[in-house]
This record gives structure tokens, C-alpha cells and sequence, in this order.
């Protein structure tokens, strides 16, 4: 009798070992080895599945006619702009986010909307009964669209159901890893599994062109729970992010194969269910102390959005042998760069201070261009000075000490007069900014003049000053 084969799997990066382990040698993670049957289904190998000659596809040119409009609109411009402009036919996406963040109400609030505009939206749900999520659709006041409704788990019987029904516009599963195919036999959940249930309904997408999107669980890393490979078969993955203290919720695009990868929605949750947030600014802005010393505005960018957001400092005397240095929404690293400079180029000496960093409601900062108002904040707190309550910053800081230019700083300037800010203070040499912003802005080549400038309070030139008495 042939021994009977198994392996081990890792099932947070899906590495293959020969023998169990406690601790994961690719990715470092403990207690994440699960032994599995490899003796069907996906991971079986060549030699286990049935020789198969295969058959001949139809090959065809890239040109020709579109039998449907490329993308379907939600009828959420959020959820519309995160996408590149719509859902594209005959994809997949993988949602993401955190137990309780609203990925259920956020995907059955886009079912409804797409159905009240005539698309036929089934929603296929794993992990609740039919009767709980008829509740959450009567709360959101979505009971009385066309959604087609199903409790199931088993992929061949969801994949039989579907070719029953006429060919939908979209399918959502709720969730991915609650999926399993009699293709593997491991359990429910695991990597083969939810590899194997992904393709399955991957190539149900492709070959019907019906919309398909899975909703995957958040580790405690913040990463989509199974493999990572699933990220990598999809076409788009979005997270669904946001802070439980804090009522918005943000949608961010971490891959997508048709439309820009840096592009986020805004959403407010309610006892309603989601509310699209058009301008965010005001949001992130909305409870400012404008005399308090240690705050700064920040004109970002998010994709082709820009965005305001207050950046709040507080360096203290420390009386630890090692000051603290804590960072909530940006790149401790970053931050520790930054006070480098100061202390190096500006002879701003922080080795005695403790410092903590905060956006305001709960952002998260990516782009370097922070790295001015982060500057001024600190600056600002050391000294107990406030800032001008009508300016905003933007800039990267080098570590000799320049300030670099970055982009689209014409639209951080006009989303900055738009919610009635006066002035900026913006590296020197900006491109593509109009001439009537540049005399009401201060242009700084070097560090060191924005510190000079806050110590004396001429953070404004003083050429504005003068127009506006």
C-alpha cells in the first residue's frame, strides 16, 4: 500500500514545507502551519490529476466590437472613482477591511444602487442567514430592490445556481474564506482552500463577463487574511479603513489592473448605513483649534483628489534617558528624519524632548510632501508659538536641509482657497502655480528660512500683510 502523502502549509504566505514547524520560515509567523492532503485539487501536482489532452481556444485580434459598456456605474461616485470609473465587466475584486468597518453595508448599499438603475446584482452570503441579512437590508433601506439572495458556502453549488439564472451584472461573496470546492479536500478557510474557491469563481467572471466581488477578512496586521496569492490573481484589491473611535470610513485601491492604484473614497457611517463624504477637507478639518501652537495644514494629495488635513505636534521636556518619540498616521522613520534635520541644519535641539506626532481624525499620511508641515508643527510646539490659522504647507524636506518641489501644486492651492485658506507656504520653484497664488504664498528654498520665520513670526510675507490692512 502506497504511503500516503501530506504537506504543510503556511497559511498566512502559503509556503510549502516538508515537515510541520512552529514557526514559518518564509514570512516569520508563528503557529501558521497547517498540515493538508495533497492528493486533490489544487497543490495535488502534475502526476495526481487525471492526464487531460486538452483543448483548442479560439484565438482572435485585439480590435473588434464591445458586446456591453466596459464598466457599470454604481451610482455611488466614491465607490465609482476608487474603481477608475466603474466596475469593469468581467472582473474580480477582492475588499478588505477590519471586522465591523462596514464592508457588508458599504457592498449592500452598492448592490441596491445598481439594482434601482436595472443591473441584476446577486449577493451570496457565507457567513450570515438569509433572515439576518434581509435585517441589515431593511436597515439600510435596500428591501426593496431586486437583489437576488443566497446562504451558501459551496462554490460548485453557488457556480450551479449561477448558471441557472440569466448571466447577473454583478456577484458579491461575503466572504472569501468561507468558501470551500470539492476540488481540495482541506478544510474551509485554509490556503488550498481558499486558492482553489478564488479560481473557481475567477474564471466564472472571465468567461460569463458578470462582475465578481469577494470580501476577504483583515489579520491583526492589517493584511488580507489567506494567501497572498489570491491578491495577485484578482484584478483589483480595496481596503476598507477607518478607526472605531472615528465615524469615516476610507475605501483606498491597492491594486487595480483599470484604473489608477492611489485614488480613495470617503464615506461617513450612521445609523443609516454609509454616507458619501464629496469634500473630505471639511471633514478632517472640522474640529480645529486654530490658536493652538503646534498645528499645521497640510495640502495633500490623494490620486487626483487633494485633500486638507491638520498635522498636531507636542514636544515636552523628557525625563527618560531616552526620549519618546510616538507617531500616529505617518512614517516614524520619517519623523525621525526630520528631527535629524532640524537639529543638524537649524540647531534645533530635540535630543531632550519628548515628541508626539498626530493627524488629526485619524489619517493616514503616504506622501513626503508632509515633511513641511510636520516641520513647522514641531517647530511650533517648541516654541509655543501658533501658527497663521489661514495657511497651509506643503514640501519635501532633503537631508541637506532644501526643500524640494513636488506635484499638482496649483490643485493643493485652489482646494486651499476653496475652503478659504489665504496664503501657503510652498517650496521654491513650484511648477504649473498661478501668478495671483504665488503673491499671496511664501516660496522657501531651505529649512533653516521656515525656522527663522516662525521664531519671528513673519511666517506670512509681508507684502500680503500689507494688502490686507
Amino acid at each position: 500500500m502506497a504511503k500516503v502523502r501530506t504537506q504543510f502549509i503556511c497559511q498566512n504566505c502559503g509556503t510549502v514545507h516538508a515537515r510541520w514547524a512552529g514557526k514559518c520560515d518564509s514570512c516569520g509567523e508563528w503557529n501558521t502551519i497547517v498540515e493538508e492532503d495533497p492528493s486533490g485539487g489544487i497543490g495535488g501536482g502534475p502526476g495526481r490529476q487525471p492526464k487531460n489532452k486538452g483543448r483548442a481556444v479560439a484565438l482572435t485580434t485585439l480590435s473588434g466590437d464591445i458586446e456591453d459598456a466596459p464598466r457599470i456605474l454604481t451610482g455611488i461616485p466614491e465607490l465609482d472613482r476608487v474603481t477608475g470609473g466603474g466596475i469593469v465587466r468581467g472582473s474580480a475584486l477582492l475588499v478588505g477591511g477590519d471586522p465591523g468597518i462596514g464592508k457588508s453595508t458599504l457592498l449592500m448599499q452598492a448592490a441596491a444602487a445598481l439594482s434601482r438603475n436595472g443591473h441584476k446584482v446577486i449577493y451570496v452570503s457565507g457567513e450570515e442567514a438569509v433572515a439576518q441579512v434581509r435585517l441589515r437590508a431593511q436597515r439600510l433601506g435596500a428591501a426593496d430592490t431586486d437583489v437576488m439572495l443566497a446562504a451558501e458556502t459551496n462554490v460548485e453549488d453557488i457556480l450551479a445556481t449561477l448558471a441557472l439564472e440569466q448571466r447577473p451584472d454583478l456577484v458579491i461573496l461575503d466572504s472569501v474564506q468561507t468558501l470551500w470546492t470539492d476540488a481540495a479536500e482541506s478544510a474551509p478557510g485554509t490556503v488550498t482552500q481558499v486558492r482553489a474557491a478564488s479560481q473557481s469563481m475567477i474564471r466564472y467572471a472571465k468567461s460569463t463577463g458578470a462582475a465578481v466581488i469577494l470580501v476577504g477578512h483583515v489579520t491583526k496586521e492589517g493584511q488580507i487574511a489567506g494567501p497572498r496569492v489570491v491578491e495577485h490573481m484578482v484584478d483589483g484589491v480595496l481596503y476598507f479603513e477607518g478607526e472605531g473611535g472615528h465615524h469615516y470610513r476610507i475605501l483606498r485601491t491597492v491594486k487595480n489592473r483599470f484604473g489608477p492604484t492611489d485614488e480613495i473614497g470617503v464615506f461617513e457611517m450612521g445609523s443609516g448605513g454609509l454616507r458619501e463624504v464629496s469634500n473630505p477637507s471639511e471633514l478632517f478639518l472640522g474640529e480645529r483649534n486654530e490658536s493652538a501652537p503646534g498645528a499645521a495644514v497640510f495640502a495633500g494629495m490623494e490620486g487626483t483628489r487633494p485633500v486638507l488635513v491638520e498635522i498636531q505636534a507636542l514636544v515636552a521636556p523628557s525625563s527618560l534617558g531616552t526620549p519618546r518619540r510616538a507617531v500616529v498616521g505617518w512614517d516614524s522613520a520619517r519623523l525621525s528624519m526630520i528631527i535629524a534635520v532640524l537639529e543638524a541644519h537649524c540647531g534645533i535641539r530635540l535630543g531632550q524632548h519628548d515628541v508626539y506626532l498626530n493627524v488629526a481624525g485619524g489619517y493616514r499620511i503616504s506622501e513626503p510632501a508632509a515633511d513641511i508641515a510636520v516641520a513647522a508643527a514641531l517647530v511650533s510646539s517648541l516654541a509655543g508659538l501658533a501658527l497663521p490659522s489661514d495657511c497651509v504647507y506643503f514640501g519635501e524636506v532633503s537631508l541637506s536641509g532644501a526643500i524640494r518641489p513636488v506635484a499638482h501644486a496649483a490643485q493643493r492651492l485652489k482646494e486651499a482657497e476653496k475652503l478659504g485658506f489665504k496664503s501657503a507656504v510652498m517650496p521654491k520653484g513650484s511648477q504649473d502655480v498661478p501668478e495671483a497664488s504665488k503673491q499671496s504664498s511664501v516660496e522657501i528654498a531651505a529649512l533653516p528660512d521656515l525656522v527663522a520665520r516662525i521664531a519671528g513670526g513673519t511666517v506670512l510675507t509681508r507684502e500680503r500683510d500689507e494688502d490686507d490692512i
